[in-house]
């Protein structure tokens, strides 16, 4: 094959800048004499490289100075891998060390065949920005002669594919250089493996992509804000000092916090003398870079692909692995603080778990992470500040029922043993009579969460959560002021792969059909293509929520005969713990099933969410949660529902029990009520997914993953590989970490947690303590990982925690319907009322138990259900169960009572009560409590006057400097006009003699001022244009 000598495919290695389009071969030198490169072909790659040849002279002889030996006048080709110990923040550059890396793309080749050479010889380009390699005539070492280098020709890749991703590469990559972006390369020196190209925006690229994008950014104009005075201002000044001990050390965090505050304006490149740009490289911050450099990655189309889509889709189709920004550097500590880059302050600051007691550096989160991020940690940190006066509500109302549990008359006269409540069996014939005294220890333990606080703890919750979604929403907006996102406009979001993909193919479709083949317009896919995607989404999810019915049910069936089995034991011991060991090993059993299912759960949803199609990441992901949490919602509480409001109201009653599978009768709740059971399967399912999915798996998971990820690595890796000297680049350190799968997994653990919290939290006060003792670890766990483990995400721009907080909505107001259903039915409370307001006659609690429990007369056993063996005697007649029925000798024997009536009635009145109570509650606490703080939208009006002012004063003077030059035009003008008419008046005069007195000159015609936009137009094409200065704010 010919060797095609275009600038546009010449290989671009390390020295770019240097403009040398020359492929050299390295064999034991690297040996290129700087004078055998002819003029024309360093002119030629100038030429491609650099808009003005001479600025690249000026730029490129500084970098090539270190290359040029005067011993013997040698090139020396700068090193990807040379050691850059002595500056650690060059490391993240070109290979000049100026231009900044703002984005990598890594992507997987296989070495091509070469015209001649042995396999010993390791060639070293230069690259530059084309992709055809130069042949330079190289001298031969042994004998002195000159003959052609070896040159590295594509003769045909193994494998077509191969072949075409090469020249989707090759496009695309033409099509970032024509966006403006500078690329560099990695030279391919194995067999195969991972190449890296670094992309670097300059600052044309950055303030043009700026104010595409409508970035906010700080201007010189600035204001003072409103300083506090009398009681207000000495709080705020004793409560800073007080939480000094808790601020992160963070560099120039004083500043912001200062009285002095910057207005902010939508960049744009005919107002930059109103920005107080000090160094074009460090006016946009890194974060800022990569999000400019994506979005143009984003755009970028190729159009072998076909698609109108960029980087997405290529990295979908295999053409690209992975596409992402740098990380500042190592996140080791490197000494004292002001030396630290933004990633090693993090990781000082907020990434370890001794800086628990701290606050977080939002702001420096969303600096590094972005706003998408930032609020998320932001979210974090207020749900995780607001739980503890919950967590001290709530232990308060433990050791309330703790100091109350000896007088409490219920447990003790369900303990007297005088009472001698003999009970009916637990289980058919295997199972004996037994005492109500023998269930003392579930009485007494019951009352720490079944008490009167319960009531005002639920109560108090409902209104947290109100609270909390409305502090939430003041913190947000006070960060979207300070963030600069206050009148941020949606962006239009390119269509994801899967769409344009299926569009595609329906495109391709209709060409093929004749009939259509005339036909012209815009496609979309319409709701015919969709409509298998939502049938299988529907007959999915349902299927679904039957196998998590049936996991519930399957533990039901496990707890009914593990309990049969155990009564029938002969050991005593083992009879007498048979509750509480049925219990503890059923709510494993839950657990470890909903751990798994989550997991099936998580994929399923995922592969749901692509059956549907959506149009954009948006769509997706907001499709993506609401399957996740339907699915994972009733998977974590559809075993905690049934024991709050189904288990022990099917089971029946002596001589009419409830069987299934006609051996095994229905489970029944405990003596001391259902309360204490779900209390325990709360508690236990809580702690384990939050220790074992939300900690464990976090912190396991992507540790295997990278593993698996290294051990791949090594074993694609050939064994002949040449290793470079020196320490490796920061792309290589960031490729080995995890890609960001995104939010969504840590956003859904939390509000999993929050319905925790907020749902069932009248059976469980202590609920909140435990979800703050893991959000403490939660938030540095978290932090390590986006620090040290993850690739850097790119800096995504949001005003709010998207469909997150309708979510956190719904759980708020769906939690004061559980809660007021749990204490009416599943807890003792309102019977308990009922008794002492309608039936007891000394209006105390003395009688209670006699008062709930229903006799039965034991010759209505049905035949075979007798117990076999009886320890208490022969001569019971009667046994007792807990239920409002009618006795054996009534009329209408084991039908319903008055008092279950009433029992039920109030029950029915105090959901409703609680229900309203609550509710108007809340919507009173919403609206007592702004959105937007007071001082905020006085700032936000004080700052939209000051930029009018601002704008209205540029424009003022700009039309004074305009009136000051055209009358000094129009005084030129007459002045010329008035010597011009002079001197033609002369020659009149003699010929036609003097003029009569009485003639006046003719009114001369005032000539129209110009517009601005012709002035200033008029001004840019002038040569003296560059005398108009602007005027500082």
């Amino acid at each position: 094959m010919a060797v095609n000598k275009s600038c546009s495919y010449v290989e671009v290695n390390n020295c770019v800048l240097n403009g040398v389009s020359t492929a050299l071969s390295e064999s034991s030198s690297i040996c290129s004499d700087l004078k055998e490169v002819s003029e024309i072909e360093v002119m030629k790659s100038i030429s491609c490289t650099f808009d003005d040849p001479f600025d690249f002279i000026e730029e490129s002889w500084y970098h090539c100075d270190n290359m040029l030996q005067t011993s013997d006048n040698k090139i020396h080709v700068a090193n990807n891998m040379m050691d850059m110990d002595q500056d650690p923040r060059k490391r993240l550059c070109f290979a000049d060390g100026r231009r900044k890396v703002d984005y990598v793309l890594v992507y997987h080749y296989r070495k091509r065949s070469s015209v001649r050479g042995s396999p010993s010889q390791h060639r070293l380009s230069i690259i530059s920005n084309g992709s055809y390699p130069l042949g330079v005539e190289e001298k031969d070492q042994e004998g002195g002669k000159d003959e052609p280098a070896e040159v590295v020709v594509d003769v045909g890749p193994p494998d077509p594919a191969d072949g075409e991703k090469i020249m989707i590469r090759e496009e695309f990559e033409g099509n970032l250089k024509d966006a403006g972006l500078e690329i560099e390369h990695d030279k391919e020196n194995k067999a195969h493996g991972h190449a890296f190209i670094r992309l670097h925006a300059p600052w044309q690229v950055l303030s043009r992509e700026a104010e595409f994008l409508k970035i906010k950014v700080p201007t010189k104009k600035s204001y003072e804000l409103r300083e506090e005075k009398g009681l207000a201002a000495t709080m705020n000044e004793a409560w800073r000092k007080l939480n000094q001990p808790f601020q992160p050390k963070v560099p120039h965090q004083e500043q912001e916090h200062s009285r002095t505050k910057f207005l902010s304006h939508c960049f744009s490149r005919d107002k930059l003398h109103l920005y107080n740009i000090k160094s074009k490289d460090t006016f946009f911050d890194n974060a800022t870079r990569s999000r400019i450099v994506y979005e143009i990655l984003r755009r970028t189309a190729c159009s072998r692909t076909c698609q109108t889509m960029g980087i997405t889709t290529l990295i979908a189709n295999g053409v690209y692995d992975s596409a992402f920004p740098l990380h500042d550097g190592d996140f080791h500590p490197s000494g004292q603080a002001e030396g630290k880059n933004d990633r090693q302050l993090l990781h000082d600051e907020w990434a370890r778990y001794g800086a628990f007691y701290k606050y977080q550096p939002v702001d420096l989160i969303r600096k590094y992470f972005g706003e998408k991020i930032g609020l998320y940690f932001a979210w974090l940190g207020v749900y995780t500040q607001l739980l503890i006066p919950a967590s001290v509500v709530g232990i308060i109302v433990f050791f309330y029922g703790w100091a109350t549990v000896e007088t409490n008359i219920p447990s003790q006269e369900m303990c007297d043993e005088d009472q001698n409540f003999t009970m009916c069996p637990l289980c058919d014939r295997a199972c004996d009579y037994w005492h109500l005294s023998t269930a003392c220890g579930t009485a007494r333990a019951s009352h720490l969460f079944d008490n009167p606080a319960t009531v005002f703890f639920a109560i108090f919750m409902s209104l947290w959560a109100a609270m909390f979604l409305e502090h939430w929403k003041r913190r947000q907006i006070s960060l979207n002021y300070s963030w600069d996102l206050t009148g941020m406009e949606e962006e239009e979001e390119h269509p994801r792969p899967k769409y344009e993909t299926i569009l595609l193919q329906k495109r391709q479709r209709k060409k093929k059909n004749k009939k259509n083949k005339n036909e012209t317009g815009h496609e979309k896919l319409t709701w015919r293509d969709r409509l298998p995607g939502y049938l299988i989404n529907i007959s999915s999810i349902l299927f679904m929520f039957g196998m998590t019915c049936s996991a519930v049910f399957s533990v039901i069936i496990y707890r009914i005969t593990i309990s049969a089995l155990m009564a029938m034991s002969p050991d005593p011991e083992v009879k007498s713990n048979v509750r509480v060991t049925v219990t503890a090993t059923a709510v494993i059993i839950n657990l470890v099933v909903i751990l798994i299912l989550d997991e099936i759960y998580g994929m399923v949803a995922a592969w749901l969410t692509e059956l549907e199609i959506p149009k954009t990441e948006t769509n997706f992901e907001e499709r993506l949660i609401l399957k996740a949490f339907l699915l994972k919602f009733m998977n974590a509480y559809a075993p905690i529902f049934y024991v709050a409001f189904f288990k022990g109201r099917f089971a029946g009653r002596p001589g009419d029990y409830v069987y299934v599978f006609n051996d095994y009768r229905m489970e029944e709740c405990a003596p001391g009520g259902c309360l204490i059971e779900l209390c325990i399967q709360l508690s236990i399912i809580m702690l384990g997914k939050q220790l074992i999915q939300n900690n464990i798996f976090e912190i396991g998971i992507p540790k295997l993953k990278k593993l698996c990820r290294t051990l791949k690595d090594k074993e694609r890796a050939p064994k002949e590989i040449v290793e470079q000297p020196g320490r490796r680049q920061q792309w290589h350190l960031d490729y080995d970490l995890e890609p960001f799968d995104g939010l969504t997994p840590e956003y859904m653990e939390m509000i999993i947690q929050f319905g925790f919290v907020s749902l069932f939290v009248a059976s469980f006060p202590l609920a909140p303590l435990f979800a703050l003792l893991n959000n403490v670890i939660e938030i540095r766990l978290d932090a390590k990982k986006f620090v040290t483990e993850l690739r850097r995400p790119d800096a995504i721009r949001a005003k709010d925690i998207g469909i997150w907080y309708n979510i956190l909505s719904g759980l708020g107001k769906f939690s004061v319907i559980i809660n007021a259903f749990v204490i009416s039915f599943t807890s003792d409370f309102i019977p308990r009322l009922v008794y002492q307001y309608m039936y007891s006659e000394t209006g105390t609690m003395h009688g209670f138990i006699n008062h709930t429990l229903s006799y039965f007369n034991v010759s209505n056993f049905k035949p075979g259900t007798v117990p076999s063996i009886s320890s208490l005697g022969k001569d019971i007649t009667f046994c007792r169960y807990k239920d409002y029925r009618e006795p054996p000798w009534s009329t209408e024997p084991y039908q319903f009572s008055k008092q279950y009536w009433s029992v039920l009635a109030a029950r029915l009145g105090f959901v409703i009560l609680f229900q309203n109570l609550v509710i108007t509650m809340s919507m009173l606490v919403a609206w007592v409590i702004p959105d937007v703080p007071k001082n905020i939208s006085e700032q936000l009006k004080k700052e939209k006057t000051l930029l009018v002012d601002v704008f209205l004063n540029e424009e003022k003077e700009k039309l004074q400097l305009i009136q000051s030059l055209f009358s000094r035009d129009l005084t030129q003008e007459q002045q010329e006009e008035l010597k011009v008419s002079d001197q033609t008046s002369l020659p009149l005069q003699t010929q036609l003699g003097p003029l009569p007195p009485t003639s006046s000159p003719a009114p001369r015609t005032r000539p129209r001022a110009a517009s601005f936009s012709q002035f200033t137009r008029q001004m840019s094409m002038s040569p003296r244009s560059d005398i108009t200065q602007h005027t500082a704010v």
